[in-house]
């Protein structure tokens, strides 16, 4: 009769549901793999984060009593192999990866090792791929639709059959700009231990440097101390902090941008629910608690509970069900290559030189910054989709495969057209609404052309231009083409000679 032993991956650290839940007898395999982390220049802070969880995750789960088997080793291969050498009678139970093309590489990598693996639910989620397939049987995917289907599914924020307050969501309240006396909570900070900081030092050590394809040098600054939960207990006292403290606030900022306040009032919790040390379902019904004891307000909670129960599991089944098309969608033909500012932080505009240089320092950024700066220069610019994809993928502490994709490719670069109906693109008249950055920046927010005009304005009437075809059909970008008919040849021919001025200033790197 073949053994069995829980094989989890460096992004399913799980511990009290799950296989390793299931089966309390059955040892533990958890395989660090160096060539894994060489695939792309990542982060340090993501590499320390990934890496110093499973040796934590390792070192809980043994002091339980419970046998671990920790591989070391270059590849994944190279760990199944010497796994199965060890033990030959042993069958794997793991967690179902996100697509089927992934199940397939890890089925061939075990049964080139000599062994066998059964999948299993991954209850990093709450709705599994049969309910959400049901629910988009009729091949349309729409956020707001299937966030009310899981709310009614879950029952949370519910009563009955309506939404607790009569609304099903409270993007109105939402879109405010924070006093400038406010000041957000601070976030929480851990003492790391031992294992954490060698980690980081290993991580520097091993992982800096050594990529070929420029500007994919790995060139990351010096960042900032390393600060992300890496136990269950540190990822509590983190959710626990942001319920307390910041949730209240959250609601209504959710959307502002501040140069001296990375954070805002944001969760900060992505990287330990993307890890598995928090799980959905604890973090939404503490935010309900909080509601519902007078901690805060429904705008707050609600907008919250819908990124984590709408759109996190809206965006991982559209993922599973788009792959691998999806990685490669770029229906407007966007050719330019990410400009290398993305990854130097050398520009001269302030909203973009402060979130990468956010990026450079904590692995992060908020993702309205993500959207509307990141994401929203790509698309007006003309950034090939995967470009800027590799480059998220690569720089964020909270980034896998299944998250970047859909929000980089289709939500931030309308790659795809799969649920994104309409670009979002903006000028420097949105940037400035939300932020504080266009006051203290060298290029002007009220000029489209001529010298040290905002490259945001005459690119985004560009990105207008040049794709009208495309666009000009979809009902949602009426009132945007009605501005576009009102322009004559002469203002165009401008714009058109400012757009490209910015697009050769970026690429020879004095944008």
């Amino acid at each position: 009769m073949l053994a069995v032993t829980v094989w989890l991956r460096g992004d399913h650290l799980v511990r009290h549901r799950g296989p390793l839940a299931r089966r309390p007898d059955e040892p533990l395999l958890l395989i660090e793999a160096e060539s894994f982390a060489r695939k792309l220049p990542y982060h340090p802070h993501k590499l320390t984060l990934i890496f110093a969880a499973m040796r934590q995750f390792r070192d809980t789960v043994a002091d339980a009593g419970r046998t671990v088997h920790y591989r070391q080793v270059e590849s994944f291969g190279e760990g199944l192999s010497a796994h199965f050498a060890d033990h030959p009678e042993d069958r794997l139970v793991t967690t179902a990866p996100q697509t089927d093309g992934a199940r397939e590489r890890i089925e061939a990598l075990v049964t080139e090792a000599g062994g066998s693996v059964e999948f299993v639910s991954d209850e990093r989620f709450l709705c599994e791929p049969a309910q959400f397939d049901e629910w988009a049987s009729d091949g349309r995917y729409r956020h707001e639709d299937f966030y009310r289907f899981m709310r009614r599914e879950t029952g949370y924020l519910m009563a009955d059959s309506d939404p607790i307050g009569g609304e099903w969501n409270y993007d109105d309240q939402n879109r405010e700009t924070p006093p400038e006396d406010w000041t957000p909570a601070e976030p929480l900070s851990f003492d790391h231990d031992e294992v954490v900081h060698a980690t980081a030092e290993w991580v520097t050590e091993t992982f800096t440097g050594g990529y070929d394809e420029p500007p994919y040098g790995g060139e990351w600054a010096e960042p900032e101390p390393f600060r992300w939960p890496v136990t269950r207990r540190q990822a509590v006292r983190a959710l626990d902090h942001f319920v307390t403290h910041r949730l209240a606030d959250f609601g209504p900022y959710q959307d502002a941008m501040r140069g001296d306040e990375w954070a805002m009032s944001h969760s900060l919790l992505s990287t330990s629910l993307n890890l598995g040390l928090l799980l959905p379902d604890e973090v939404i019904e503490r935010a309900i608690e909080a509601y519902e004891d007078g901690v805060a307000p429904l705008n707050s909670v609600e907008g919250f509970v819908r990124q984590v129960l709408g759109w996190r599991e809206f965006l991982r089944h559209v993922y599973r069900r788009e792959m691998p098309t999806l990685s490669t969608a770029n229906q407007l033909a966007a050719e330019e290559k990410l400009p290398e500012f993305y990854w130097t932080g050398d520009t001269d505009m302030a909203c973009l030189s402060d979130v990468i240089d956010g990026v450079r320092q904590r692995g992060y950024s908020h993702h309205i910054e993500r959207l509307m700066i990141l994401a929203n220069f790509g698309l007006i610019y003309g950034v090939e989709p995967a470009q800027l994809n590799r480059w998220f993928h690569a720089g964020y502490v909270d980034a896998f495969h299944w998250v970047t994709t859909p929000n980089v490719v289709e939500m931030g670069l309308y790659g795809a057209g799969v649920f994104a109906t309409k670009p979002y693109a903006a000028s420097a008249n949105y940037v400035d609404k939300m932020s504080d950055y266009c006051s203290d920046c060298p290029y002007y927010k009220t000029k489209t052309t001529g010298e040290s005009a905002c490259p945001f304005n005459a690119l985004y009437w560009d990105f207008l231009d040049r794709n009208e075809s495309s666009l000009r059909s979809n009902h949602r970008m009426g009132l945007m083409y009605s501005h576009v008919d009102n322009k004559g040849d002469e203002e165009w021919a401008e714009i058109r000679e400012r757009a490209e001025e910015i697009r050769t200033m970026a690429r020879e790197g004095e944008l």
